[in-house]
């Protein structure tokens, strides 16, 4: 069975997919939007030292409440990158494609691709959004999109901008940039830095110019 006929076979399954994908577009964007959040945590990190010194004679005073030390060595270094969840979702995807090279690649590739390519084709037929009841339909589309071309470009050894690639980054871009940038600018910015090959020599000067800031 084909990738594309699994996911005619497994519809259900592409939902759960795409939702957690714009789940993690939209974590992201709050989290860029957001930049004094790492600064709060250490805030929250010292506020909590200073109790534990304080209390009981300077012996460590264990509340079900607080955050262990190890987890929120674990938080800070999670926040500490642009797109935290993007970045722990393209490793789990390249791992999976490591761990079970039993499975051809392309396999993969050609699933993401094809995803993407189904949302762009959404995105670019006006009748098709008109019937969107919700504007946050729209939204989720494009999300998921970026998702699978950052996917992508993360798991296919040339990854999505050369020529060769089965994703259309030109009409992605080009379809974002079309929008408000209230709507597009955190996806765009997904893309500048969360993706692997970009600014490898390989991709067109075209593309880089699209995406530059």
């Amino acid at each position: 069975m084909t990738p594309t006929q699994h996911l005619e076979m497994q519809q259900a399954l592409v939902k759960q997919f795409a939702e957690i994908l714009e789940f993690v577009l939209k974590f992201d964007e709050y989290k860029m939007k957001t930049p004094a959040i790492q600064n709060d945590f250490s805030y929250y990190r010292r506020t909590i030292t200073r109790q534990r010194m304080s209390s009981h004679n300077g012996f460590e005073h264990l509340d079900t409440r607080e955050v262990t030390n190890e987890l929120a060595n674990r938080m800070s270094l999670f926040y500490a990158h642009a797109t935290p969840m993007l970045k722990v979702l393209s490793e789990a995807t390249s791992m999976f494609v490591k761990e079970n090279s039993d499975i051809p690649i392309e396999n993969t590739t050609e699933t993401l691709s094809t995803m993407a390519k189904v949302c762009l084709r959404m995105l670019e037929n006006p009748n098709l959004i008109s019937q969107f009841q919700r504007e946050e339909t729209q939204l989720f589309v494009l999300r998921v999109m970026v998702g699978l071309v950052i996917l992508y470009d993360h798991v296919h050894p040339q990854g999505a901008f050369v020529k060769a690639s089965n994703v259309d980054v030109k009409g992605c871009v080009k379809l974002l940039k079309e929008q408000p940038a209230a709507r597009s600018e955190g996806l765009l910015n997904a893309l500048r830095y969360t993706t692997k090959h970009l600014n490898e020599e390989a991709t067109p000067k075209n593309i880089k110019n699209l995406l530059a800031a």
